[in-house]
């Protein structure tokens, strides 16, 4: 098995904490589409003999391509054995004749940027849509056929408070969503939020408030019926993202089409598309650039995506002289209870999933001497 990944550089409006590569108006759209065809003929081979059965439309934004682009760059892929196609989608883009557009396109699965349902709490990093209009879309998908929705939040925003957290999260768990993805703020290098931070403008949240925020997150969660599967997504019963879980096993191959997408051959190269649209737009058949790893690398990135979810590491994917350097650098979170060891399988309670990139930091292997 094997996924797409389109990476769609295009946005109406930049958010203040966002760091993707994206570029605002519609003047590359259709340079772009006309790219992006010719990219997939150029490395299509890249995936072998395996079957796709993912395909995944992110950026960017997406639903900010007309609708007749999306379509035409949809029908470049096999779909015969597509068991998941997301589509990443702002709400105020959200539209009966989208949803009906999206659905001959084969989306069955749609991601919505939500952030928050309070409106001052959206206009503070610079959101385009309101609570209400969120609300609205998760309705309008539901009556469009589609029903396979997950919706993003954030916490720690400026201004947010612990009782306005819990707000946000009662009232979109309630609207019936299959699937939640999470995150703490970043102050990513280069945003208008952090430029924010820098000038004394906004407060971040305290650490004591964000592990208040994500304790409610995993409470309120679980009592909807949602299963925490890695640190920032949670979802109900069988509803787990196909195409990221993909990704967090480390061997199944995956094509990253557009500027600022990655990839993973099915001889384990991994390859970048390098930010830049009117380079891309220029030369997209050569676009691709392999992104040089060790072995060393390699494990260590498995490491990282793996131990952030509920499964872990399956201890046989690495070399045995690997694995036993492994388990004596887990010996002191093993003892600490940081970590767990069963059925073959290394893995970080969820109850210490804060403090992941610690516990994950001690085993990484280093080079020999």
């Amino acid at each position: 098995m094997a996924g797409i990944y389109l990476h769609v550089p295009f946005c109406r409006s930049k958010c203040a904490y966002c760091d993707f590569y994206s570029v605002a108006g519609d003047r590359f759209m259709e340079p772009y589409a006309a790219a992006v065809a010719k990219e997939w003929e150029a490395r299509r081979r890249e995936l072998g003999n395996h079957i796709v059965s993912t395909i995944y439309f992110g950026g960017g934004t997406p639903s900010a391509l007309p609708l007749h682009l999306l379509a035409g760059i949809a029908e470049l892929f096999p779909k015969d054995n597509v068991a998941e196609f997301t589509i990443e989608v702002n709400p105020d883009d959200v539209s009966a004749e989208a949803v009906a557009a999206w659905r001959r396109m084969g989306v069955n699965r749609v991601s919505m940027g939500v952030q928050s349902l309070l409106d001052g709490e959206l206009r503070a990093v610079g959101r385009r849509h309101s609570a209400a209009q969120a609300i609205a879309a998760v309705e309008m998908l539901k009556q469009g056929g589609i029903s396979n929705i997950s919706c993003d939040l954030i916490y720690g925003l400026p201004g947010q408070t612990l009782q306005s957290w819990e707000y946000s999260l009662h009232h979109l768990l309630d609207t019936g969503i299959t699937h939640l993805s999470a995150y703490a703020l970043s102050y990513e290098e280069g945003t208008r939020l952090t430029r924010m931070l820098d000038k004394g403008e906004l407060e971040p949240a305290s650490e004591e408030l964000s592990c208040a925020m994500y304790d409610t997150l995993c409470r309120l969660s679980s009592r909807a019926g949602m299963r925490h599967y890695e640190i920032s997504n949670f979802s109900l019963p069988g509803m787990e993202s196909r195409h990221n879980s993909s990704y967090w096993d480390g061997a199944t191959p995956y094509l990253g089409l557009g500027p600022g997408a990655h990839s993973l051959d099915c001889h384990g190269v991994r390859r970048l598309v390098p930010p830049g649209l009117s380079k891309y737009i220029a030369q997209p058949e050569a676009a691709a650039i392999v992104d040089v790893e060790t072995e060393l690398d390699r494990l260590n990135d498995l490491l990282f995506v793996a131990l952030r979810t509920a499964r872990g590491l399956t201890l046989a994917t690495l070399p045995e002289a690997r694995r036993a350097e492994l388990m004596s650098l887990a010996a002191p979170a093993l003892r600490a209870g940081h970590l767990v060891c069963a059925d073959g399988r290394l893995a970080i309670p969820e109850e210490h999933w804060l403090i992941s990139d610690a516990v994950i930091r001690d085993l990484l292997f280093e080079e020999d001497d």
